[in-house]
């Protein structure tokens, strides 16, 4: 099986409460998804970036297994940009600049030996890019998108029209809660489960995260870390886990998506430990199991694959 992915690809700046600083580093949804996702299965790249981005970027990329076959370059575009700063508790930040550039243009077209894909994730990008995505694969098996603040904000109906055309839906408490105007978690949950999906997971940082199914509940604890150097990409890298398992798997249960969160959960705790991929390119599968298997040791996530 294989998996598709679209999202964002970008060029990050990122500030941490204890003065370190990452500049004009390799970041964007796609890229901490297709990366994280790799170790598990397949993976193919549909996404833009403009003709600053640099080549020593994909040079860091081509160590995944991921096609990149859909990532277009384009002259006359620029990169999208991301600058923020991170508070005291690393799981609240600040974005201070963001410029959506290549983002606010249309996606490149789907290579045709793409056209077999049955898991699709919609990383976090433009609505419209994620909806131009989606109504390619009309057979996919498995459809689950991401979002964040900025698109609640500013494409909350097509956000909500997306809402109905997938099967899972992955985002972050304070954005639950953003998109319903409910202040309780599990509320929350279950107005968006009412939008259309069958399933939607929201993560709550170090609190670890709830799934809200059609057919049960899940609740997971976050992987305990002794260092959180750069939470960019936690996210995108609990979604990468997670679909690369269920991918892996060919099985969208309820108990193979509470197993796949586990899964989730501990590549998000590899990726926090540096800035952008780094850590990501040092670790393997084995060592994906390594941990998983220390985590999953008091919890009921069924045997590996």
């Amino acid at each position: 099986m294989s998996l598709i992915v679209t999202g964002s690809v970008g060029i990050d700046t990122v500030e941490t409460p204890d003065g370190q600083r990452a500049d004009d580093v390799l970041g964007g949804s796609s890229i901490y998804f297709a990366a994280g996702a790799s170790f598990f299965t397949k993976v193919r790249l549909v996404a833009a970036v403009g003709e600053d981005f640099p080549e020593h970027f994909q040079e860091q990329f081509q160590q995944f297994d991921v096609c990149t076959d859909g990532l277009e370059q384009r002259e006359g575009s620029k990169t999208f940009r991301w600058h923020g700063r991170y508070h005291e508790n690393m799981n609240d930040r600040d974005t201070l600049a963001v410029e959506l550039n290549v983002l606010g243009e249309a996606l490149p077209p789907v290579p045709d030996h793409y056209r077999d894909s049955k898991y699709v994730f919609l990383a976090n990008t433009h609505p419209a890019g994620q909806m131009a995505l989606l109504d390619q694969f009309p057979e996919a098996k498995l459809v689950v998108a991401d979002t964040m603040d900025l698109w609640i904000e500013t494409e909350k109906d097509l956000l909500t029209e997306l809402l109905g055309k997938i099967d899972g839906f992955v985002l972050n408490d304070a954005e639950a809660k953003q998109l319903t105007g409910e202040s309780n978690v599990v509320r929350a949950a279950d107005k968006v489960l009412a939008m259309g999906p069958t399933f939607v997971i929201v993560k709550k940082g170090e609190h670890g995260a709830i799934l809200r199914h059609k057919d049960g509940t899940g609740v997971l604890p976050a992987f305990p870390a002794h260092e959180v150097v750069d939470p960019t990409g936690a996210g995108d890298s609990f979604a990468s886990g997670m679909m690369g398992y269920l991918t892996a798997a060919d099985d969208i249960s309820v108990a193979s998506i509470k197993r796949a969160m586990a899964y989730g959960t501990v590549v998000a705790s590899y990726t926090i430990e540096k800035f952008s991929t780094h850590r990501l390119s040092e670790i393997d599968r084995e060592q994906i199991d390594a941990r998983l298997e220390t985590f999953g040791s008091h919890l009921d996530i069924g045997a590996g694959i």
